[in-house]
């Protein structure tokens, strides 16, 4: 800096840092799904079940390295469907952010639920009475300034990324024989019938399972629209979170891989655990069941803040009540986060009232929506790259073979829902999935006649 230079002014205290959007973005994608959830994807495909997660991820980061361009070439403009609403107009935005509010408040619903049973361990309570506490408790977090949720979210997020980093390290020395009594790496990965015990094709019917364990990165390009310089903050998460993500996930898999028999692995328990377990490490069951609820408490935060403010936004636009937009002396959207905290509670009520209807019913109809918000961000950055000048594209989309890998990406997600059709466990979901869509798209085409 030479003298006389004013230093650069530090972020307002009531703004979103970098360091907040960056654990916003890794806490989103890293949850409860990839320490308990992936145990029955190892145990449906075995090893091959490495390649889901790597094809997954690269599908992840693609989408998300779209997005952060089309934000970066237009910043400030608010969460991602308003970029789907310049590229393919206000039916579009409508659907979008009618399914993404959808798709989380049942995951703030279900989470709550997940929360509260592995709560009654310590507190001796009813399950309906710890969700709705800890709903309460984080209604009354998000309504604070958003650097209050920020900083929540961080240290969250962190607990979960330092684990993983420490599994990983440790796995990695037992591997390399540095400590324990050594482990036969190949007998474990491809003892029992080879890298694809299930066949090749199997490895396509898990794709949907792993992408929802991976969803959620996208929240941090709504968080940078709340912070101090908003395209620099999208553009530093955009261009490593992909390989991040990618890097927890093949690692800390494939060293469970090496270290425990695949066909030992059982559906619902933590292959984690059974690898910390196999490694002799003490109180691995204990210290997972922390982490787990730290991912739990992470999703149910993230999701509460992220239904909020897309509800405001479609607020905002005349998509949803006027109401949901004010906006409290903290710049936060209290009756949106009330609203999603009531939604929130009837969705975890549902699971236990009527688990096999209801909340069912519930999950598929929102289980495959993310499929058609991933489309239509991959569509929305192809029209913005299209209309921008030279000078902008130059400047701002540096994603290269375009469009080609565009259409692939496109291809990747139809693959997607085919094998969901196919799929006799997924099918009831992808139908349900699609008739939400055409629910929405119906209301947004019954509400444009009235108005006409």
């Amino acid at each position: 800096m030479t003298e006389g230079t004013p230093p650069c002014p530090a972020p307002p205290a009531s703004m979103l840092r970098q360091r907040h959007i960056i654990m916003i973005a890794l806490g989103g994608a890293i949850g409860a799904g990839l320490f308990v959830g992936s145990s029955a994807a190892i145990a449906s495909v075995g090893p091959a079940v490495l390649l889901g997660f790597v094809a997954v991820g690269m599908l992840v980061m693609l989408v998300m390295r779209m997005l952060g361009e089309m934000v970066i070439a237009s910043p400030g403009k608010g969460s991602f469907v308003e970029y789907i609403r310049i590229a393919h107009g206000n039916g579009a935005a409508f659907t979008t952010g009618w399914l993404y509010w959808f798709f989380w408040l049942v995951a703030l619903g279900s989470e709550a639920i997940a929360g509260a049973i592995l709560l009654q361990d310590w507190i001796r309570l009813p399950v309906w009475v710890l969700a709705t506490a800890l709903i309460v408790v984080l209604n009354l977090v998000n309504r604070m300034a958003v650097h209050i949720f920020g900083e929540c979210e961080f240290w969250l997020s962190l607990i979960k990324v330092a684990s993983i980093v420490a599994f990983v390290v440790a796995g990695g020395l037992y591997v390399a024989h540095v400590f324990g009594p050594g482990v036969p790496v190949m007998h474990n990965v491809t003892g029992h019938g080879g890298i694809f015990p299930h066949g090749a094709l199997g490895v396509l019917s898990i794709i949907p399972t792993l992408l929802f364990t991976m969803i959620g990165s996208e929240i941090a390009t709504v968080a940078a629209g709340e912070s101090a310089e908003p395209a620099r903050n999208v553009a530093h998460v955009t261009r490593s979170l992909g390989t991040r993500i990618m890097l927890f996930y093949s690692l800390s898999i494939a060293l469970i891989l090496m270290i425990v028999p695949w066909w030992t692995i059982m559906p619902g328990h933590s292959p984690f655990v059974a690898a910390m377990q196999a490694m002799g490490i003490p109180g691995a069951a204990a210290c997972m069941r922390v982490v787990v609820l730290t991912a739990v408490l992470s999703c149910m935060n993230s999701s509460l803040y992220i239904t909020s403010r897309i509800l405001a936004e479609l607020s905002r636009h005349g998509d949803a009540p006027a109401l949901l937009q004010h906006r409290n002396r903290q710049n936060t959207p209290v009756n949106a986060i009330m609203a999603n905290s009531l939604a929130g509670g009837v969705v975890a009520f549902s699971s236990i009232v009527a688990p096999g209807t209801v909340f069912s019913f519930l999950l598929s109809c929102s289980g495959g929506v993310i499929l058609l918000v991933y489309s239509l961000i991959v569509t929305a950055y192809m029209v913005t790259r299209r209309a921008a000048t030279p000078a902008m594209r130059q400047a701002c989309f540096r994603l290269p073979f375009f469009p080609v890998i565009n259409i692939a990406t496109l291809g990747g997600v139809l693959v997607i829902f085919g094998a969901m059709l196919l799929n006799p466990s997924q099918r009831m979901t992808a139908l349900a999935s699609l008739g939400t869509t055409v629910f929405f798209v119906l209301i947004h085409a019954l509400r444009r006649k009235r108005q006409a």
